[in-house]
């Protein structure tokens, strides 16, 4: 994750499409699903009680527990560095020439420096080396970014402290200020960020309790018809009714989670210009295997489930019990 200056947070969005099916209606009637000739078929009702395992539910909270991890951990990486920033001795004012003016010719200055050891005031270098040891030293951030110092640097806390640090070939009372506050800056935004990923924690959490709820419900209205002896057509036809109050609350669970979907925890600046309402899901999930609406894919699974369980109850009635 990445912040920019003036931003509350900016975000790298990997390119990743949804993989979400959505959640129909029962697409017939009972009497429809009876008179039909292929849905007269044998079924064995104690077959159906398999437990949705609610996978993509339960990935995503990993997914997130995961990154909010990741998230805490630059957050006291950047407040280390400008803690470190602030308790150093800025050059005297005689030695220094410019404040931070945004040319990006300084990057390439300053990763010089970085990397000779030497040149440069030792100020910078102990800049430099600070940064290396916080936010470069995150086991995740060189292999996820694959940057240099003076890029991330760049990146991080805008394109002119890379190029000050290397104009001045020192640490100017101005420049010490300015990364201190922008690192403080980029850390506040991570807080925001990890509060932000917390709610959609919980989210996931009570998405999957009440998922859970109406399988076990599903699971036990088919237990309850395999244990029925008498008048078996009639406890078929109100299991049947019942199972379709069932997929009735998965697409009310469905849109209810739309609604989260346009009021996230966090929108986030995209740093170009973007206007994406599903960024902050893009940048949670986007990145991964599992579909970018976790929650939307597991109704709809869930609801696939609770319909093949209304067609084979169909089928028993056709068979008159």
């Amino acid at each position: 994750m990445s912040s920019s200056p003036g931003s509350a947070a900016a975000f790298r969005i990997p390119s990743h499409e949804p993989a979400v099916t959505e959640c129909a209606s029962l697409s017939c009637t009972l009497g429809e699903v009876v008179t039909e000739p292929g849905a007269v078929t044998a079924v064995v009702i104690a077959g159906l009680v398999a437990i949705v395992a609610f996978a993509y539910v339960r990935d995503a909270k990993e997914t997130a527990r995961r990154e909010r991890r990741r998230v805490l951990d630059e957050r006291d990486a950047f407040e280390e560095f400008a803690a470190r920033v602030a308790d150093l001795d800025p050059a005297p004012a005689e030695l220094t020439t410019t404040a931070f003016d945004g040319s990006a010719v300084g990057v390439k200055r300053a990763d010089r420096v970085a990397g000779s050891g030497r040149g440069g005031d030792v100020r910078l270098r102990r800049v430099l080396a600070a940064y290396r040891d916080t936010v470069m030293s995150l086991p995740h951030y060189r292999a996820e970014y694959d940057e240099t110092i003076p890029e991330s640097l760049a990146a991080e806390l805008g394109p002119d402290a890379a190029t000050s640090l290397a104009s001045n070939g020192t640490l100017s009372t101005g420049a010490q200020s300015a990364l201190t506050e922008r690192s403080r800056h980029a850390a506040t935004a991570r807080s925001d960020l990890a509060e932000a990923i917390g709610a959609e924690i919980d989210a996931l959490t009570d998405a999957e309790a009440e998922l859970a709820c109406v399988d076990r419900r599903r699971r036990r209205l088919i237990e309850h018809l395999d244990g029925v002896e008498h008048d078996r057509t009639g406890a078929a036809i109100d299991v049947w009714e019942r199972l379709d109050d069932l997929e009735g609350e998965c697409e009310e669970l469905a849109a209810e989670r739309q609604r989260a979907l346009d009021d996230p925890p966090m929108t986030p600046d995209l740093g170009s210009g973007q206007d994406d309402d599903r960024a902050f899901y893009s940048y949670l999930y986007g990145g991964g295997d599992g579909p970018r609406f976790p929650v939307l894919a597991q109704v709809s699974e869930l609801a696939e489930r609770v319909r093949a369980d209304a067609d084979r109850v169909a089928s028993q009635v056709s068979r008159g019990g």
